[in-house]
């Protein structure tokens, strides 16, 4: 509305002009609600309660004669309650923009006179001692202006005479003494970090590298073996055959060699025993018709020695009837021949071996020597003729 004012949050309308007053002040206070304004009658001013800040810069001189430049910063606004609105309104309603220069001096002085009464030392260690005593030592006038500081900070204190730095000399030798000490303790903790990083770097560096040869060899074992594959399986495949083709060779020489057993080494042996045969039959035969013709010429010969012997005795007795058989024992001879001749050319049978051809002769013989006593004793010995001692000696057939 064109009469109705309302101020801001952090701030305090001031209604002059009117009768109603709720303290004992000669205008009235409105905070956090709006409020009708009579125009020409009453006149309304904001003062700012918002917070406000005042840096102090001041030249001061110690309990020691020492000048000091301390800067502070004092953090201040005006009071909520009406007697603080009141006072800082008749004080700073037309220079709010100046408040923060003229609450700084009033803090200055007090920070003067604060600072005088102690020494650099204490200055420097109790900070906030110096801000309570100041902050305390002005709170009557902030006060009595309606002003509650928040807050008082001394930032920095400089030393134009160099008095700090001597102050700090001895604790900076010692302080940087111990730096230099710490700094090669650090130094040295941490070459021996470094030295264990590098052992320990130089030692995984070391396994990693045994590792990746064992990989590495693995890895061409595989790659060999994977190269050498094929030309293993192609030599076991032809140690394969080479051991079929062996095995069919050994067969096949076992075939060959049970077929020359059957067809050429039984035959051969067969006909070479067939032929040992054939000659020893001949040898027998040879012996035997050798030993026959023998026997038979020292038989024909005894035999004719004895016909000579009887044919001379009989002779010489007169014996006309063996005369007879001189004839037959001259011829004799040539009949034993001719049987012999017989014999040889004729397929014998021998019944008992050597004892049969010698048997055989002496029958012959026997024979003539038969006829010869039957002469001789003149009886007739035609049938004592077949046998010599009882036994037949000997049989004679043709071969067809």
């Amino acid at each position: 509305m064109l009469f109705w004012h309302v101020p801001a949050p952090n701030e305090a309308m001031l209604i002059s002009g009117s009768k109603r007053q709720a303290q004992d002040t000669q205008f009235r206070i409105v905070t956090g609600h709006g409020s009708f304004v009579m125009p020409i009658k009453q006149k309304a001013r904001m003062l700012s309660l918002a917070l406000r800040e005042a840096e102090i810069v001041e030249d001061c001189v110690t309990q020691q004669g020492i000048r000091l430049r301390v800067r502070a910063v004092a953090v201040f606004k005006v009071g909520d309650d009406a007697v603080s609105i009141a006072n800082a309104a008749r004080r700073f309603l037309a220079e709010q923009d100046r408040m923060e220069e003229l609450v700084g001096r009033i803090f200055a002085g007090h920070l003067r006179s604060i600072v005088g009464g102690l020494t650099v030392e204490q200055i420097i260690r109790e900070r906030d001692r110096v801000a309570q005593e100041v902050k305390q030592g002005s709170h009557s006038e902030m006060e009595k202006l309606g002003i509650v500081v928040d807050a008082l900070q001394i930032q920095e204190i400089d030393d134009a005479t160099g008095y700090i730095d001597n102050l700090a000399a001895p604790h900076a030798a010692a302080v940087a003494s111990q730096a230099r000490i710490a700094q090669a303790k650090s130094d040295q903790e941490a070459a021996e970090r470094e030295q264990q990083a590098a052992a320990l770097k130089a030692e995984y560096e070391r396994d990693t590298a045994i590792k990746r040869a064992g990989f590495h060899a693995e890895t061409e074992q595989v790659n060999a073996r994977a190269a050498q594959a094929g030309p293993l399986a192609e030599a076991r495949y032809s140690q394969e055959t080479i051991e079929e083709q062996t095995a069919l060779a050994e067969r096949q020489a076992q075939l060959a060699a049970q077929r020359l057993e059957a067809e050429v080494r039984r035959p051969a042996d067969a006909e070479a025993y067939r032929q040992r045969t054939l000659a020893e039959a001949a040898r027998d035969r040879a012996k035997f018709e050798a030993d026959g013709g023998a026997y038979t010429e020292r038989t024909l010969a005894q035999a004719q020695a004895d016909a000579n012997s009887a044919r001379a005795a009989s002779l010489k007795d007169g014996n006309q009837e063996l005369i007879a058989a001189n004839r037959i024992v001259e011829n004799l001879p040539a009949l034993a021949d001719a049987a012999s001749r017989g014999i040889s050319g004729a397929n014998l049978t021998v019944l008992n071996g050597t004892d049969g051809v010698n048997d055989m002769a002496a029958g012959l013989v026997g024979q003539g020597m038969a006829i010869l006593n039957a002469l001789r004793n003149g009886a007739p010995g035609a049938d004592k003729a077949a046998s010599v001692n009882g036994k037949p000696s000997l049989r004679v057939t043709e071969s067809n």
